[in-house]
């Protein structure tokens, strides 16, 4: 409701004002395509934020100082302190950097976005820049009919930088017309009082705007004009660089609880220095100055000193909070407490609404989302083979634990699947399809195979819950040679389970993937259809006519069971991604999919029925038969 009685005021505002003077439609026109500019240059390079930016970060982030340089280099770049505070705060939500790297990125983007000032007192207003616009428009409209991301992201690039020079040509136009029908610079306002009230309007100028590149531009531009005195203008600056934490803010409100703090840092270091640049303003006159003096600024250049000013104050503010990022990390986490509820564990960790603009960044999430469902899952299928997590974890003799025989812990694999993996997969797969909108055909392709680990381990459960009933009744069974292959079975499975919980501590793909490949080669010896062994047991009559049926299902069930998690592993550990396309499963289609499947492998029993059939002459299995029979 308040938002839209602000914006029918603002309606309200700008019709009186087109209404009143024509001159005021120049600079409102100006405004909003610089705007629209900021929007499209944002847009250009999120383009490039798949993958590029994103690396870029991780591995230039690893100290407070390199932090800073990326944050002044990236916000030259973009002209958006904005798009960089965002960008910032997706990628502490998934978990890519720390918080103290956060904010050593905000503080450094505080300092790029004064570059935008140079830029436009220096050349903006000095040059016809809207000359240079109108082939930027062209060609970046060209670029963005193209096929390719790349192509298209550098298009609206350009469109972007157009229009930015578009709109500060309207804005200079706009005021320098106003000049010759009346002063707005009557409406100064000297000492403390005026610098308070346009400190505020700056501030309210930039929520409004949501840029406070187009605020500090729209000052220079009536600086330039004599529309605005230089003391008013410089309360300005304060007062936007104070709004612009409004973005920020905004963009964290869908992120995790270390993406609010990061937020709330950005709010405290505008704060500070805004607060500081009013109380020392004088003393900061005084010092631009100096500086202007010292780099042959002349003094009544009141542009550039507007930009020295800008510079000067937030190079104060990073000088001062820079050595206190310690103690403001420790003082955010003890104000904004993550609410940690260890049973809950379908809770998710990692999959937050800030990163879906950033399709690497959403798949960096996702994936992490998918290990921290497998992670669930193997509690799951340790307990369905009647086996506790820490005799799979530990460096117990596995042999020894699955061969004393227990009673059955009387785990339900359903519950624990509704209740622990189940809300998980569900919030993967939703994410998943918000997050498609955004990706190009490369990062889909990343996304399905991401999807279809997730689907593998969710099979994988499925399938230990077909086979719980009779490993249960199997396992401590009186006939020595089903009881054997039984516990075979549950052996083979928990190895894997072992295994795959030991690789993470080998940290090179290349190690992952030759242990996951020594698993596959023995996982086919241990197929007790294909080796013979279960053929062996039948025609010495070692096994009767339904511990056969059992063990010819459940085996091919194992089969299945350890062949999905290795596939899983492969896409989890080394990006190694199968091009199998049938990934966009939900719940109830992978219960459709597991029928079918459950087709395919009573289709290969078959194909060893007529063995059983001749000793024990034994009907032929229908397709309605439960293995469990």
């Amino acid at each position: 409701m308040t938002r839209k009685i602000l914006l029918l005021t603002i309606f309200a505002v700008l019709a009186y004002g087109f209404w009143v003077s024509p001159e005021f439609k120049t600079i409102a026109a100006g405004v909003a395509i610089f705007l629209l500019g900021m929007y499209a240059l944002e847009e250009g390079f999120k383009a490039f934020s798949g993958g590029v930016l994103e690396s870029f970060l991780q591995k230039t982030t690893d100290t407070t100082w390199k932090s800073l340089t990326f944050g002044i280099v990236s916000t030259t770049l973009m002209q958006s302190s904005s798009l960089v505070s965002v960008i910032t705060i997706s990628f502490l939500s998934a978990g890519l950097i720390a918080l103290t790297q956060g904010i050593g990125i905000i503080f450094g983007a505080n300092l790029g976005t004064t570059t935008g000032a140079w830029l436009v007192a220096g050349l903006g207003l000095k040059i016809d820049i809207a000359a240079y616009a109108m082939p930027m428009l062209v060609f970046g409209v060209i670029m963005i009919f193209q096929k390719g991301t790349k192509l298209q992201g550098a298009g609206w690039a350009l469109v972007g930088l157009g229009f930015l020079f578009l709109g500060i040509a309207y804005m200079k136009e706009g005021f320098e017309t106003v000049g010759g029908q009346f002063d707005l610079s009557q409406f100064a306002v000297p000492g403390f009082k005026g610098l308070l009230i346009y400190t505020a309007i700056g501030i309210a100028a930039t929520v409004v705007m949501q840029s406070s590149h187009a605020t500090l531009i729209l000052t220079i531009t009536a600086l330039a004009a004599g529309q605005v005195t230089y003391e008013n203008a410089l309360a300005l600056a304060i007062g936007s660089n104070v709004g612009t934490t409004i973005t920020a803010i905004i963009g964290a409100i869908g992120a995790s609880v270390s993406g609010r703090r990061l937020a709330v840092a950005h709010l405290i270091f505008n704060l500070v220095t805004g607060t500081i640049a009013i109380v020392l303003i004088k003393q900061f006159a005084l010092a631009v100055d100096w500086v202007s003096d010292l780099v042959g600024i002349a003094a009544d250049n009141y542009t550039l000193k507007f930009a020295v000013f800008h510079t000067l104050f937030n190079l104060v503010g990073v000088a001062l909070m820079l050595p206190l990022i310690g103690t403001l990390v420790l003082f955010l986490e003890k104000l904004l407490r993550e609410k940690i509820e260890p049973r809950d564990e379908a809770r998710v960790l990692f999959i937050n609404k800030s990163a879906l603009e950033f399709p690497d960044t959403a798949l960096e999430v996702i994936s992490r989302e998918t290990v921290h469902m497998a992670v669930n899952a193997f509690e799951i299928l340790a307990h369905g083979l009647n086996l506790h997590r820490r005799d799979i974890t530990s460096d117990s003799d596995i042999n020894a634990v699955v061969a004393d025989c227990t009673v059955s812990m009387g785990i339900d694999v359903d519950e624990l699947y509704q209740r622990k993996v189940k809300p998980l997969y569900s919030a993967i797969i939703d994410y998943s399809t918000e997050a498609e909108q955004h990706m190009d055909a490369e990062q889909v392709d990343r996304l399905n195979h991401l999807k279809r680990a997730c689907w593998q381990i969710v099979n994988a459960i499925k399938l230990i819950r077909e086979m719980q009933a009779n490993i249960d009744r199997y396992m401590c069974d009186e006939n020595d040679y089903v009881r054997r292959e039984y516990n075979e079975i549950r052996l083979n499975i928990a190895l894997l389970l072992r295994t795959l919980f030991k690789i993470e501590e080998q940290v090179g793909p290349v190690q992952k993937m030759e242990a996951l490949k020594r698993f596959n080669l023995a996982m086919e010896e241990q197929d007790i259809i294909a080796n013979g062994s279960l053929d062996k047991l039948i025609r010495e009559r070692k096994i009767n006519s339904d511990m056969a049926t059992s063990l010819m299902n459940d085996g091919s069930y194992a089969y299945e069971i350890q062949r999905n998690l290795v596939s899983a592993a492969e896409i989890i550990f080394a990006n190694t991604y199968s091009r199998e396309r049938d990934l966009s499963l939900t719940d109830e289609g992978l219960d459709r999919l597991l029928i079918s499947r459950r087709e395919e492998i009573l289709s290969r029993l078959r194909q060893e029925e007529a063995q059983i059939d001749a000793i024990t002459g034994r009907a032929t299995l229908n397709d309605s038969t439960d293995h469990s029979a």
